[in-house]
């Protein structure tokens, strides 16, 4: 297998890396960035995204981007359109621990472990699962889209582009969710949403009382 280059210097990409080696068995040549503040990474070269495609020609390595959910995906879908456009390969990771019965993944994936994807589940380009999803039968997740941890998504729901969901956030089956959707977390949503939608829940409220005061715990 070709070494892979990591685009991102931050916590994300030092999490792929881990992943990359330790479970899919793949070398990290190096990490690179636009303008890094630093030469090493985890004892790991970082090279200027200049420098980098003087060493790493495409066809000689793969490309992971290690951007998250800024600017609502479109950080990462723009940048990965970018090495594309240059020749270069894009990387996926699915981990050897995910129960994974879909036959529809794109390229770019990022799929860590216990996340269960059910039959007849699609998974488009560029998709992030972060730990511990449901994702339900005949579930259609289209590009771009960043699934955080404990997600459920009943059967046949369609998630849109480029949308994020946040930490124990609920589909009810059969609905579709707009594109570039924020849904936030613990979020319940019921029905179809429109593209661009927020869906905010509230924090819970401080108790009145503090906790040296509390006798029944």
């Amino acid at each position: 297998m070709k070494p892979i280059v990591i685009f991102g210097t931050g916590q994300f990409a030092e999490i792929a890396a881990f992943y990359f080696t330790r479970d899919a068995g793949r070398d990290v040549a190096a990490f690179t960035a636009d303008a890094p503040k630093e030469s090493t990474l985890r004892s790991t070269p970082v090279l200027s995204f200049e420098d980098m495609q003087k060493h790493y020609k495409p066809g000689d390595c793969d490309i992971y981007v290690a951007i998250g959910s800024s600017a609502v995906n479109r950080n990462r879908r723009d940048k990965c359109a970018a090495l594309k456009s240059l020749g270069y390969s894009l990387a996926s990771y699915i981990s050897s621990k995910a129960i994974v019965w879909s036959e529809s993944i794109g390229e770019h994936a990022f799929i860590l472990e216990h996340n269960t994807l059910q039959p007849y589940s699609n998974i488009g380009n560029n998709v992030i699962l972060w730990s511990g999803n449901h994702i339900g039968h005949h579930v259609t997740v289209e590009d771009h889209c960043f699934i955080t941890s404990h997600v459920v998504v009943s059967g046949g729901v369609t998630i849109g582009e480029g949308s994020f969901l946040g930490v124990n956030a609920t589909l009810r089956d059969h609905i579709t969710i707009g594109k570039y959707n924020v849904i936030g977390a613990g979020a319940i949503v019921l029905k179809d949403t429109a593209d661009d939608e927020v869906y905010a829940c509230k924090s819970t409220p401080v108790h009145p009382l503090p906790s040296h005061k509390l006798t029944n715990i």
